[in-house]
């Protein structure tokens, strides 16, 4: 059975795909799910069943001006059903449902000193080549990893790390 978060989530993908915005949309959605995750008195109304129904609506319009009617509709429609906790969920399945339509692939490259913006770029591109979805570059320094470099591409990582060798390394050498 389908869970509830990806049944809004694809409500509203493709309400937003058949108006043609999309990326208006999840803008909008990434913005009030990330100022309910920073403010926690703004979670805490929205999500307590102590506030009445026209209560959050009045509260929603208040903080959410000039927001696209679909998005507005939308949180009108979890407001209604006692649904905006799963707000979260629903935000990770749309941007799923986002990255699989528009071919976007997340790449994270991660690696003990900084990489030059040219380097990283050429690795995203080769990924891109090689996978046919247009790379969503981002690119962490972690000094914990000592070298070599951790890649995650979607949901798989490589780790080639020098961290992650010598703990191997380590295992093997108290297995024998």
């Amino acid at each position: 059975m389908e869970e509830i978060a990806q049944v809004y989530a694809r409500s509203l993908f493709e309400v937003a795909a058949e108006q043609g915005k999309l990326d208006v949309v999840k803008e909008q959605l990434d913005q009030f799910a990330a100022a309910l995750h920073e403010n926690r008195q703004l979670a805490v109304f929205f999500f307590s069943p102590y506030f009445s129904a026209e209560e959050k609506k009045n509260g929603l319009h208040r903080a959410v001006e000039g927001a696209d009617p679909a998005v507005l509709n939308f949180l009108e429609a979890l407001i209604e059903r006692h649904r905006m906790p799963v707000i979260f969920r629903i935000r990770a399945d749309f941007e799923t449902l986002y990255e699989k339509t528009n071919k976007l692939l997340p790449v994270t490259v991660t690696t003990a000193v900084e990489l030059d913006a040219a380097t990283i770029e050429s690795l995203g591109r080769r990924i891109g080549e090689q996978t046919g979805n247009e790379i969503e570059l981002s690119s962490n320094v972690d000094p914990e990893i000592l070298g070599g470099i951790v890649l995650r591409v979607g949901n798989f990582i490589m780790d080639a790390s020098i961290r992650t060798r010598l703990e191997q390394l380590r295992r093997e050498v108290a297995q024998a």
